[in-house]
C-alpha cells in the first residue's frame, strides 16, 4: 500500500512541476504532462512498471471527458454542424488515409497492413486536441468548430474501422495458408453460438 501511496506522489509532484511549466512557456498543459511523464518514466525510472494499473484510470477519465462532449451537444448543434461534420471531418478521414496508404504502399507493405496503416494515420487524440482548444480559448472560434467536426467525424468513423481491422487480419492469414474458408466459417459459428452444436465441418 505504500508503494502506492509513493508513486502516486510522484506522479502529482511531476504534475505540478511540470504543467504550470509547460503553461508559462505558452505550450499547454497536455505538453507537460508528456514531458513529466518522459521524465519520471524513461529518464529517471522513478515509475514505469504499474503502466498497465496506471492505463486503467486513464481510460476512464479520457471516458469521462467524451461524456462531458457529449453532454454539451444538442441536435440542433450537430444539425447545425452537418456540413463541417461530413464534408470537412469525411475529406479529413479520407485524404489522410490515402495518404497513409501511399506512403506504406511505397514502402511495399503488404496491402492488409497498407490498409490499417491509413486508417490509423487517419485518426488523431479527440482528448488532446480539445484539451489543447480549451485552453487557447479557440473552441468557440470558427476554427475549433471546424475542428471539433473533424475530431467527431473520427470518433465516429472508428465504428467501423474496429470492424474492418480484423478482417484485414483474417484475410492476411489466409494470403499465407494460416487461415481457411473452413476455420474461419468456424470462428465465426463459434462466436454466433458458442455453446451450439458441434459444426459439422
Amino acid at each position: 500500500m505504500t508503494e502506492y501511496f509513493i508513486q502516486a506522489f510522484i506522479y502529482l509532484l511531476a504534475a505540478v512541476v511540470a504543467v504550470p511549466l509547460a503553461k508559462r512557456l505558452g505550450l499547454g498543459s497536455v505538453l507537460g504532462y508528456l514531458v513529466a511523464g518522459v521524465v519520471i518514466g524513461p529518464v529517471t525510472g522513478l515509475v514505469g512498471q504499474e503502466t498497465a494499473t496506471i492505463q486503467h484510470f486513464a481510460e476512464f477519465g479520457v471516458v469521462m471527458m467524451l461524456f462531458l462532449v457529449g453532454m454539451e451537444l444538442d441536435p440542433k448543434s450537430l444539425w447545425a454542424m452537418r456540413v463541417r461534420l461530413l464534408g470537412l471531418g469525411g475529406l479529413q478521414v479520407l485524404l489522410t488515409s490515402l495518404a497513409g496508404m501511399a506512403i506504406a504502399w511505397w514502402l511495399a507493405l503488404p496491402w492488409q497492413t497498407t490498409v490499417a496503416i491509413g486508417l490509423i494515420f487517419s485518426l488523431s487524440s479527440t482528448a488532446i486536441v480539445l484539451q489543447t482548444l480549451n485552453e487557447k480559448g479557440l473552441s468557440k472560434t470558427q476554427g475549433g468548430r471546424s475542428a471539433f467536426s473533424v475530431l467527431l467525424f473520427q470518433d465516429i468513423a472508428v465504428i467501423p474501422m474496429l470492424a474492418v481491422i480484423p478482417l484485414l487480419t483474417i484475410a492476411g492469414l489466409a494470403a499465407v495458408g494460416l487461415v481457411t474458408p473452413s476455420t474461419t466459417a468456424a470462428s465465426a459459428w463459434w462466436r454466433i453460438c458458442p455453446a451450439g452444436p458441434t459444426p459439422w465441418w
